[in-house]
């Protein structure tokens, strides 16, 4: 019993990760925006894709992989995720927000923006399901009772590394007290000198690199892509993220560890097809007792 415990700790600790780096994206955006970004968990799932033809031509220079192919693969898949974040900005949400439509419109699009990735990704690649190359050798470690695997602690590390990163950019620098007074007053932030536009974009491709990230190390642990990965896995970080505190990294970051819990330890002691329904049904009884999630806070509006 305690071996389980002790095992279903990691295996939470791993979901958690994926699910953490997915909802900082979301978080990101809408810390600055007010935007929840519903295409999000799509911009993961091309991530997943970039990671894959990027490894696979990296592999036929550097057979065998390693550490070389892994951090090539992570550079230029952020890089072309960070575009993708970037373009859909500057011709989905830029003009809506300059012509100042009602935000419903915006979240229209931003569902049609993720319908049109997971289907332009079907056209062009087709339905049929993708394995990722194996980029790094497995090495599995025996910890007592306890079986660890490299990539499931290099999960877990990068999970924690991002988190430390973000707050540290959002909390030290520059762009991240630009990004924090938008949020507060983006109509007088103008009048500051502050580059609004070029902030917002660089916020967007921010979270979408923070989604390539878990985009490559989620294929190299679960190995089998296709074009609707990222729905269910986007909609569970947004939810995390809620669940959390939406707007707050640290809300959105233990908001995702939360959710991995709940699922693998719920996997563990119930039968498989129990998993969501819980899982959702524990979720939605916290966010009735506590509405703004965890270490979010309500926020007055003058009107």
């Amino acid at each position: 019993m305690v071996t389980t415990v002790l095992q279903n700790v990691f295996n939470a600790l791993q979901w958690g990760s994926f699910y953490s780096m997915i909802a900082l994206g979301y978080c990101l955006v809408y810390g600055v925006l007010r935007l929840i970004n519903f295409a999000h968990g799509d911009i993961f799932m091309t991530a997943c894709y970039i990671a894959f033809f990027t490894a696979t031509a990296l592999l036929g220079y550097f057979t065998g992989g390693g550490w070389t192919v892994f951090v090539l693969t992570l550079i230029l898949t952020m890089l072309g995720t960070g575009i993708l974040g970037i373009t859909i900005e500057r011709v989905a949400y830029r003009p809506l927000r300059i012509k100042g439509v009602n935000r419903l419109y915006v979240v229209i699009t931003a569902l049609m923006v993720g319908f049109i990735l997971e289907n332009g990704n079907l056209a062009v690649l087709g339905a049929s399901s993708r394995r990722f190359p194996d980029i790094m050798e497995k090495h599995i470690w025996q910890l007592g009772p306890v079986v660890l695997t490299n990539l499931k602690v290099l999960v877990i590390g990068a999970a924690f590394t991002v988190f430390g990163l973000l707050q540290f950019i959002v909390k030290k620098t520059v762009f991240g007290m630009s990004m924090r007074a938008i949020s507060y007053d983006k109509f007088a932030i103008p009048l500051m000198g502050i580059p609004v536009n070029k902030v917002i974009t660089s916020t967007f491709a921010l979270g979408s690199a923070l989604a390539a990230v878990a985009g490559i190390l989620f294929g190299m642990s679960y190995p089998v892509l296709d074009p609707y990965m990222g729905m269910i896995i986007g909609w569970k970080a947004f939810i995390a993220a809620v669940v959390g505190g939406i707007g707050e990294i640290k809300g959105a970051f233990i908001g995702g560890f939360i959710l991995g819990f709940i699922e693998i330890f719920i996997a563990a002691f119930f039968p498989s097809s129990f998993k969501d329904l819980i899982s959702f049904v524990i979720l939605l009884i916290i966010l009735v007792l506590k509405p703004t999630g965890f270490f979010g806070m309500a926020r007055s509006t003058k009107i």
